[in-house]
């Protein structure tokens, strides 16, 4: 193991040590604190299955959670960052180690993420509900979009480089930095890395390892934030944390590969019921407001 594999699992490990005492405290200090149901732990176990197939996990969890109203919208993103955290780590386990990509590539562009969450993390615990609405709305119709593209072969497959030089390189760091922080408002990583990479000519397999290892650290970091300002779900997080490992592992050792194809227009399907759904929240709350705001005006 070379210095910055070397550096990269160490950073890992102390984000997910520091992810599990987080956790512990604001477990400690939680008043919502309860144990998820079992639609909960079977959504986490279909969404990180999804995840480890390559096809991502935020887009159709936002979708089931509007679908079965089980978490606020504005709680969405931190249920989403917290509760896929550990599944996160298991696939990191599991890519970066099977899989041979530069390692300075893939510690940059992680760092780079993990920088984004952070700060993103923060923004998103002092936006009201109605923004958080319009962001995760607008990011399912892109989700859809891009899952539909990929279906129809309008974007590229990629090429056969496992790294990347010069301005590739930084342009890869710098807009794996924008990608983070979106993952905070609830826009999953996976699909927007895996067509960057594949347009700056890496190979297909190679995203998986910089996806994955990049989750695992931008993860933990903005579920700090979380645990902070507790802009999240208990129940529905412990879910994701339950079912989502079993998820992966059954989903790399197991079964290995699925119709990816028919799988991914049955997300689209998904998520387009989901984006409608949180964009019209949004516009009924903007309707209301003025009326709140005349009810409550003196004559």
């Amino acid at each position: 193991m070379n210095a910055a594999r070397a550096v990269f699992f160490a950073a890992v490990s102390a984000a997910g040590v520091a992810f599990a005492i987080g956790a512990v405290r604001a477990a400690r200090a939680a008043r919502d604190l309860r144990r998820p149901t079992a639609v909960e732990v079977l959504i986490g176990f279909v969404t990180d299955f999804l995840d480890a197939l390559g096809i991502g996990s935020f887009a159709p969890t936002t979708a089931l959670y509007k679908l079965r109203r089980i978490v606020p919208d504005e709680r969405i993103p931190g249920t989403l960052n917290v509760g896929h955290t550990p599944a996160a780590l298991a696939e990191t386990l599991i890519f970066v180690t099977s899989i041979l990509v530069d390692p300075l590539l893939l510690v940059t562009v992680v760092a780079s993420a993990a920088a984004g969450a952070w700060l993103g993390a923060g923004v998103v615990g002092r936006l009201p509900r109605r923004a958080i609405q319009i962001f995760m709305g607008i990011a399912l119709l892109m989700a859809g979009a891009v899952f539909a593209a990929v279906n129809l072969g309008a974007l590229p497959g990629g090429g056969t480089a496992m790294a990347l030089h010069g301005w590739k390189f930084a342009f890869a760091v710098g807009v794996n930095f924008v990608y983070g922080a979106l993952m905070s408002v609830g826009i999953g990583l996976y699909a927007p890395c895996m067509i960057t990479l594949a347009l700056l000519g890496m190979h297909p397999i190679a995203a998986f390892p910089i996806m994955m290892g990049a989750c695992a650290l931008l993860q933990p970091v903005a579920s700090l934030r979380f645990f902070r300002n507790g802009a999240f779900s208990w129940g529905p997080a412990l879910g994701l944390m339950t079912g989502g490992v079993a998820g992966v592992l059954v989903a790399t050792y197991v079964v290995k590969s699925l119709p990816l194809v028919a799988l991914r227009w049955l997300v689209i399907v998904v998520i387009a019921y989901a984006a409608y759904a949180m964009l019209a929240s949004a516009l009924r709350a903007e309707a209301e407001q003025p009326t709140a705001a005349s009810a409550a005006s003196p004559e």
